[in-house]
């Protein structure tokens, strides 16, 4: 809508200017005036124009404003300035079009696709309210890019091999001793999203009441991470169950996703082996032979340039693999936007997992899928939208682009953040919440 009466006030001057003063101008500059208050749009042509009109840019402004008569959809033109020209349009106009659809939609070309990524809820149990703020800001912002005339994929990452899943499967398996045909029953509940809930809640409170218990955590999370054994499967099952519960929660707020990638193709794919390889080869990770990071893969950061050993801090350099060999979380999240972004050489394989009443499907992420199946990743920008506490995270997913000389990318990589809901002091108290000395 805004570039339609954009393209509408641009031709109306174009035709004034061959007109009143026999002048063509190719490219008629329009830009956005610093304050709403001074309009919509700012026309600088009349600096343009002085030499060749051979008079003040300000009186030329003067002129074009007296004379240029009415612009459908604008409420008027005004001097500002040595000679802008500011438009302001007439919203109760705007606001009709709109409505009524007669303002045709600006469009734009499958290479400037956009992929957004929110929700992403660990499918461990119910969605709660720090979840659907989140889903209701990325689906807003999705609304407004297709508006906008932007082609958009809606992705919803499905962390299904972390350690939340894991405690599910611990507290069904080990407090509840459940049966996979047990659990298989419940799932037929529709509130199977709130069992997993509470048995998630029982196994924090097992783990606490002997530490021992958490190598029953971390031998299941193994298991699950290792795939093609009865933990993996009992995991994928709870994990897909409440999936779908999500879905069904957020189809009733009207928010709909194209495609749900998971961790689980993600490490069975080895995502993460082909970054790796990049990296090395690029010389963006090297592995350190001597410090507390001995035997670690560090990625310096842009920082770190002409730094010495002795002047590097902490924040110069970010430790992607530990020296046991485990990869963190956001070495699979570099894999992750290389995909995104066309630049990984693997893609994922896509089967249909759930359909909306409208008839639309949404794909979720296969080792092997079906054959036919819409094109997801290699996109023109990414919006990324997470708390703030991801902030780290993703600047050093954006570091990771740049140093592997994906510079476009990087520029185009954003990080949709929001700051976290707190109670102060003084409401915590009035709520009945017990404050520590430090808080008082």
């Amino acid at each position: 809508m805004y570039r339609h009466f954009q393209q509408v006030l641009i031709e109306h001057v174009r035709n004034f200017l061959r007109q009143h003063f026999q002048v063509e101008l190719d490219n008629i500059v329009c830009e956005q005036p610093p304050k709403v208050e001074f309009g919509e749009y700012a026309l600088p042509l009349s600096f343009e124009l002085a030499k060749k009109l051979r008079k003040a840019p300000r009186k030329i402004a003067e002129e074009i404003v007296a004379s240029i008569g009415p612009i459908p959809g604008f409420e008027k033109l005004e001097v500002a300035g040595a000679g802008y020209i500011n438009a302001r349009l007439s919203r109760a106009e705007a606001v009709k079009s709109i409505l009524s659809g007669d303002a045709p939609a600006p469009t734009h070309t499958e290479k400037e696709k956009i992929l957004v990524e929110h929700s992403s809820i660990n499918p461990n149990k119910a969605a709660h309210i720090g979840h659907l703020r989140n889903a209701i800001l990325g689906d807003t912002f999705v609304r407004l890019l297709r508006e906008s005339g932007y082609p958009v994929d809606v992705q919803n990452y499905i962390d299904n091999t972390g350690v939340q899943v894991a405690d599910v499967v611990v507290g069904f398996r080990e407090v509840e001793k459940k049966s996979k045909a047990q659990i298989e029953q419940l799932i037929k509940s529709k509130h199977f999203d709130y069992v997993c809930w509470d048995v998630y809640a029982r196994a924090s409170q097992w783990y606490e009441q002997d530490k021992a218990n958490l190598k029953k955590r971390l031998d299941t999370l193994h298991a699950i991470e290792q795939g093609n054994n009865e933990i993996a499967e009992l995991a994928d099952l709870i994990a897909t169950a409440v999936l779908r519960r999500h879905l069904e929660t957020m189809e009733r707020l009207s928010i709909e996703y194209d495609f749900l990638p998971r961790e689980s193709e993600i490490l069975h794919l080895h995502f993460w082996d082909l970054a790796f390889k990049q990296m090395v080869e690029k010389g963006v990770l090297t592995k350190e032979e001597h410090g507390k990071n001995a035997g670690c893969w560090v990625m310096r950061r842009p920082s770190a340039a002409g730094k010495s050993e002795a002047e590097l801090t902490d924040d110069d350099q970010k430790v992607i693999v530990r020296s046991n060999g485990t990869v963190g979380y956001v070495g699979k999240d570099i894999a992750y936007h290389l995909w995104k972004f066309g630049k990984l050489g693997r893609d994922f394989g896509y089967k249909k997992f759930f359909r909306y009443p409208n008839g639309k499907d949404v794909w979720i992420s296969a080792d092997e899928g079906e054959k036919d199946h819409p094109h997801f990743g290699d996109s023109a920008a990414i919006y990324n939208v997470i708390d703030t506490r991801q902030s780290e995270a993703q600047n050093s997913v954006i570091d990771a682009l740049t140093l592997l000389g994906f510079t476009d990318a990087a520029r185009h990589y954003t990080h949709f953040s929001y700051e976290m809901v707190a109670l102060t002091p003084r409401c915590a108290q009035e709520l009945g919440y017990p404050l520590s000395e430090d808080e008082m």
